[in-house]
């Protein structure tokens, strides 16, 4: 993969950790900002799976069990990982058209699934499943049920879109209550 490329691979996982500090909450949802999210472009990314399965003419590889992946402090663990890259006919045709598994291919989404767990530093996320989009770059992490943690904080609910662009975080309930948990005194002071 590019250095871009996997730097918002790295995206996935941390912004899920991000999502606890400074959210406003209503019923049956929850919106709020999550300032301070980058890309880590400059620090290597190291992806392990039981098996890698390349379609080179899907643009696709598939990453399935015991799916690690790790850049920096950020950890993301899932039973599966398919990364679908962008189909372009015109680079396809040329002779130095990138390539699945080289590694060159740009990256258009991902898509991680069966039990989802992300951490970064003391922060932890959970859900069954998730995605991002590259190009517009948004991630959402779903499930029955999605917990976002941060040491004695909890947040829950059924989905969590976040807008990467823009850092806007919203958690759905999905016919229930989004529930938030936490404990005076337990965030960083500055």
């Amino acid at each position: 993969m590019r250095r871009s490329d996997s730097a918002r691979l790295a995206v996935l996982a941390s912004a899920l950790s991000l999502v606890v500090a400074g959210s406003a909450f209503a019923q049956t949802g929850a919106t709020g900002s999550m300032p301070g999210l980058k890309l880590a472009g400059d620090q290597p990314i190291q992806i392990e799976s039981d098996k890698l399965e390349v379609r080179e003419n899907e643009s696709l590889a598939i990453f399935t069990g015991n799916v690690q992946v790790v850049q920096g402090p950020t950890l993301l663990k899932a039973g599966a990982m398919k990364v679908y890259y962008v189909k372009d006919q015109a680079q396809a045709d040329q002779a130095s058209a990138g390539s699945a598994t080289t590694g060159t291919a740009n990256i258009d989404r991902l898509e991680v699934s069966s039990k989802v767990y992300i951490k970064s530093d003391t922060q932890v996320a959970t859900g069954d499943r998730g995605t991002f989009d590259m190009k517009s770059e948004v991630l959402v992490l779903s499930g029955d049920k999605v917990v976002l943690s941060d040491g004695d904080n909890v947040l829950t609910g059924c989905k969590l879109t976040v807008q990467m662009k823009t850092g806007l975080a919203q958690v759905e309930a999905c016919g229930k209550r989004v529930m938030m948990s936490i404990t005076p005194g337990s965030q960083k002071k500055p």
